[in-house]
């Protein structure tokens, strides 16, 4: 339940009224960045752990998550979401920021969904993809980082 309300943010951003942005397109287009920056995040994340990664985050929780991973991929991914101003209604820096706020707390839901699964003595949400477990698991990052993101698109840039 909390999975379904919280992704649902992610469609709620074609709502959003930001002055001289708020075209259909456009807000698809704001969706479309949000997403992007969250799933590069993971697996960029994922890359430069498996590339560098010795320092594991929270190896109970998810073993695979290792600091050096967090630090590349969600600079990377944040530099990525700077250059992707153009689509958004946010000046290169404040895009910047946007995207490394979607890096954190995409990362953080990553972390709280692997705790529920642990809690519950499953290792994946499913089996649809091979290597990744199922949907729901390249979606727990999105689960919190829609909420923010709409929260904070609407906070700083909606009258």
């Amino acid at each position: 339940m909390v999975t379904v309300y919280c992704i649902s943010y992610a469609p709620a951003l074609l709502l959003v009224q930001v002055p001289n942005y708020s075209a259909q397109n456009q807000n698809l287009l704001l969706m479309i960045y949000m997403l992007t920056v969250v799933q590069l995040s993971d697996v960029l994340q994922y890359v430069f752990g498996k590339l560098f990664g010795k320092h594991k985050i929270a190896p109970r929780v998810s073993p695979s998550k290792t600091v050096e991973g967090f630090i590349g991929g969600g600079l990377s991914a944040t530099g990525i979401g700077a250059a992707l101003w153009w689509i958004t209604p946010f000046s290169p820096l404040q895009s910047a920021g946007m995207a490394a706020i979607v890096v954190v707390a995409g990362f953080l839901g990553g972390i709280a969904l692997s705790a529920v699964k642990r809690s519950i003595g499953a290792k994946d949400w499913g089996s649809m993809i091979e290597g990744h477990g199922g949907m729901l698991d390249r979606l727990d990052s999105v689960s919190f980082a829609a909420p923010v993101f709409f929260h904070m698109v609407r906070y700083f840039f909606e009258p």
